[in-house]
């Protein structure tokens, strides 16, 4: 089982900022490091994965999007995704 954490943003997003933090924390309690992917650079990710807004987090095991959270997310929240994932 590989988990991936995606965090799409944007610069100036204001949410998006309020998001970086809260990932930080996250990142931290649940040692899974998340990839960082601005859409806007990156073109192709808006029509591969479906993006409508920032910030959106996937949370992804092998390869295959199992919880996706668009607008701001609480730690608490996605601690707990993670952590449903992580476990099997």
């Amino acid at each position: 089982m590989v988990l991936r954490m995606v965090f799409f943003f944007q610069e100036g997003c204001m949410a998006c900022q309020e998001q970086e933090p809260i990932l930080s924390e996250v990142e931290r309690n649940t040692h899974l490091t998340a990839e960082r992917i601005n859409p806007l650079r990156e073109r192709s990710a808006i029509h591969e994965f479906r993006l409508s807004v920032t910030p959106t987090i996937l949370i992804m095991n092998n390869g295959t999007e199992v919880k996706r959270f668009e607008g701001l997310v609480h730690r608490e929240q996605l601690e707990e995704a993670i952590r449903r994932h992580q476990s099997g």
